[in-house]
């Protein structure tokens, strides 16, 4: 065999390097990978997928783990390493330096890089750029996108329904957030590209794996319940004395509809989270940018909804991240 022949036949190893734990995240990569394979029809591309956290000290992919012929980030900070080669986020707080913009406006013209903060979710800013610059048609991933779109912008007609889950993109959304990891990832993306997402959402594994999940969730709104304060326009809920490995979101909304804002922390394994949110059902409207105030303690976010973080032994310091936090939002 010639070498050019051997070359054309190689595989193309492609690194999704992409936020874990998050359906955005997950359902990001998925249309990337469709994305990717009809961009490069004409390679055989194997897929491996890294998620990624917003831990403490987690300010964007290592260059060591942009591992493949093709590197991608979704749904995350921004890297100004040369090995990335494609990039989509929306968050406001994706650049963590000027220098990481700057390099990021030296390779929009590229055509293979992607910020909009506009975008309620990153997987919508994937459809669009998909559909307008390369010709690929959304319409077989309508739900999927819907979905996407609806949760990670929290477009909810109440606070009732994530709370709930009764729709089942609801409780795969729960799913992701506790078991998201590489393997699931690496499973889920095939499947999703080849299932109907309601179909898959309401599968007998998600209906498994929620079980539980959902008997967590009420014995977490029972501690909100018996650990929330009331600071002006700020419920405050502090469950740094019980170990949580996942906190469900929108509760405060749901049990303090009058609110502002919402400050949870939250302590795991393997850190203390600071979450911090503006209730999309407010009678009052937002006066703070909470990705701004999230940046300054190493986290960041959107503008209505961010979360910083300290290591698991760093309670006392969480604790005062988020006191600071409370007296800003209340001010």
């Amino acid at each position: 065999m010639s070498s050019a022949s051997s070359s054309a036949t190689r595989e193309t190893r492609v690194l999704v390097a992409t936020h874990g734990h998050c359906l955005d995240g997950l359902l990001s990569a998925t249309l990337f990978t469709r994305l990717l394979r009809h961009v490069e029809s004409s390679r055989t591309l194997r897929f491996a997928y890294r998620p990624c956290g917003y831990g403490p000290g987690e300010n964007g992919v290592p260059e060591a783990a942009l591992v493949g012929d093709v590197n991608a980030v979704l749904d995350y900070r921004y890297s100004s390493s040369p090995k990335l080669d494609w990039y989509f986020d929306h968050h406001a707080s994706a650049f963590p330096t000027d220098a990481d913009r700057a390099s990021y406006a030296a390779r929009a013209a590229s055509g293979l890089v992607h910020f909009d903060s506009s975008y309620g979710s990153c997987t919508k800013l994937i459809a669009d750029v998909s559909a307008k610059r390369f010709d690929l048609d959304p319409a077989p991933f309508a739900d999927l996108i819907h979905w996407a779109d609806l949760i990670d912008a929290a477009r909810f007609p109440n606070a009732a329904m994530p709370v709930e889950k009764r729709a089942a993109p609801l409780r795969l959304m729960a799913v992701v957030e506790r078991y998201g990891n590489e393997e699931f990832i690496s499973r889920w993306v095939p499947r999703l590209l080849e299932e109907p997402f309601l179909l898959a959402s309401d599968s007998a594994e998600v209906r498994e794996l929620y079980e539980p999940l959902g008997a967590d969730q009420d014995r977490f709104v029972e501690l909100v319940k018996r650990h929330a304060r009331c600071e002006g326009p700020v419920v405050l809920v502090d469950l740094g004395d019980s170990l949580l490995e996942a906190a469900p979101k929108f509760v405060t909304y749901a049990l303090y509809p009058e609110s502002l804002y919402s400050v949870v922390l939250t302590r795991s394994s393997s850190k203390c989270k600071i979450s911090v949110g503006y209730n999309p059902w407010a009678p009052r409207e937002r006066r703070h940018d909470i990705s701004a105030i999230c940046e300054r303690f190493g986290g960041g976010g959107h503008p209505v909804v961010g979360a910083a973080s300290t290591k698991a032994d760093e309670l006392d310091r969480a604790r005062a991240i988020a006191a600071e936090i409370v007296a800003e939002l209340a001010s």
